[in-house]
């Protein structure tokens, strides 16, 4: 689950103009550098016709809940602009079974009990029958309880803690999880970076956290390596020196930070004033591009983990890109959560229009269905899957101007693991 948004990002590959050549671990397809965010997408023609309303009187409804305000704004702001485009793009066509889709929207404020209370206003007074998002995996859980309430479908954009969806038959994903990513960057970490001696740093406030950081672990160790020491924060502390005196003692030749941006700059930056120069890595939660600015020279040259690429040479994504740029100032998304947000919308007005019935329990089964749905970020399918598509995800390196694209790990169906 970031994407996320201002600044230079890749977030999913944000990035605009490719100056460096592939590696020889580098799949040419998906081969990429960034730009800044004001690069103009290439053969973008801006659409200056008058915006739809979210809101069709009548219409299908459908909710969604983003971070639209606090520390997880940016990931928020693409939601809410990758939904939007999937529905004007499916009312334009006629909407589901000629009947257009009205899509309500709520703002977490980036805090999970304002999550939950915005998919209950959502529920209750806007009746929708299908909620959307969110990107954290804490609000996630707490909308999932909502879902599970009034027994309506749930579609996560980016949540990508593991035990998400075990239990809850009204929630499904349309990113991969932790499960995956934590397997891939161990190992990236392992086989790529020849590291063997690692060191965590885990978040214990987001469980998003503490679960990638011990799948990270769980595969490290399978391969060989070694977790020299495993330090703790929370969200919102700013000074982590004891934290990293005590990892420096313990000589890691790596870090894995398995929390969100906001945090994981800063503990860059700090870590270098500390002396401790060691490669650093982490998950999707880096994805922004607050991370460049709170961790500086610092966090340059780190790895994290993400869901998809601007600049891959795929027919979805460019056709998406030209239909982003048209509607918004022919900007590249600013993160992975726009394309994300993209796909759960679609995917909910595929699933609609397989329903044999045009309510909650007809939608829940239809999305459950689900196989093979092409979505930007890659081919979805949900049957069989307990809501969590298998899905590829890749490896990025941050630059001072954004990410570049470092390497591909596709999905063994058979050990569940990188390949």
């Amino acid at each position: 689950m970031a994407v996320l948004a201002a600044g230079a990002l890749f977030m999913a590959g944000c990035g605009c103009g490719d100056t460096s050549s592939p590696s020889p671990s580098t799949n040419p397809s998906t081969s990429a550098s960034t730009s800044t965010d004001n690069s103009i997408i290439p053969g973008c023609k801006a659409d200056t016709t008058p915006v739809p309303d979210d809101v069709t009187p009548g219409g299908i409804p459908i909710g969604l809940v983003a971070s639209q305000n606090g520390d997880l704004k940016p990931w928020g702001e693409d939601s809410v602009k990758g939904a939007r485009l999937a529905i004007e793009e499916v009312n334009a066509a006629g909407g589901v079974n000629g009947k257009k889709v009205s899509l309500y929207i709520e703002d977490s404020n980036s805090k999970p009990e304002q999550g939950k209370s915005a998919a209950e206003k959502l529920a209750s007074e806007d009746k929708v029958i299908c909620l959307l998002g969110e990107v954290a995996s804490g609000i996630t859980a707490q909308m999932g309880t909502v879902a599970d309430e009034k027994n309506i479908p749930l579609i996560a954009v980016g949540a990508t803690r593991t035990d998400l969806t075990q239990g809850h038959p009204n929630i499904s994903r349309v990113c991969y999880t932790d499960a995956f990513q934590g397997p891939v960057m161990a190992k990236f970490a392992y086989e790529e970076l020849g590291l063997r001696n690692v060191a965590l740093m885990t978040d214990k406030k987001q469980p998003y956290s503490t679960g990638l950081s011990q799948s990270f672990r769980d595969y490290f160790v399978k391969l060989g390596g070694k977790i020299v020491d495993e330090q703790f924060y929370e969200s919102g502390n700013t000074t982590f020196t004891g934290q990293l005196t005590n990892l420096k003692a313990k000589n890691p030749d790596g870090l894995f930070m398995s929390g969100y941006f906001n945090e994981t700059g800063p503990i860059a930056r700090q870590a270098k004033d500390a002396g401790l120069n060691v490669k650093m890595m982490g998950g999707d939660g880096w994805d922004s591009s607050e991370i460049l600015k709170s961790g500086g020279d610092a966090i340059i040259g780190s790895y994290f983990c993400n869901h998809y690429n601007n600049k891959e040479d795929r027919p979805a994504v460019k056709d998406f890109l030209q239909k982003w740029g048209a509607r918004y100032d022919c900007k590249y998304p600013a993160t992975t959560m726009g394309a994300l947000a993209y796909d759960a919308a679609k995917l909910a007005c595929d699933a609609l229009k397989r329903s044999k019935t045009q309510d909650a329990a007809g939608l829940r089964a239809a999305i459950a269905d689900t196989v093979g749905f092409h979505g930007v970020s890659g081919d979805i399918t949900l049957k069989g899957e307990g809501g969590n598509p298998p899905k590829r995800a890749l490896v990025v390196q941050l630059t001072k101007d954004g990410q570049t694209f470092a390497k591909a790990y596709d999905y063994d169906e058979k050990t569940r693991l990188p390949k």
